[in-house]
């Protein structure tokens, strides 16, 4: 199992509405709008990298008001 953090930025006004949007995808175990450089932080889980990658570009990218993303995979040291 995969776990990330995603920041995302949004078009100005659209941080509450992508958060809400994020949070019902499959695999997005919690989102919420937030202030500073980014406007919404997600938390998903995947199967594995690929599955994960899938999640971002196909699923979260897709929602509209989104200009950027930035995964931050979970690593256990």
């Amino acid at each position: 199992m995969v776990q990330a953090y995603i920041l995302i930025q949004t078009e100005v006004g659209k941080a509450a509405s992508v958060a809400r949007e994020i949070s019902a995808i499959s695999g997005v175990t919690q989102a919420e709008d937030v202030t500073g450089p980014y406007d919404v932080i997600a938390r998903a889980e995947a199967r594995d990298m690929d599955e994960l990658g899938k999640l971002v570009v196909a699923r979260i990218q897709s929602i509209e008001g989104i200009t950027r993303t930035l995964t931050c995979p979970i690593v256990r040291i």
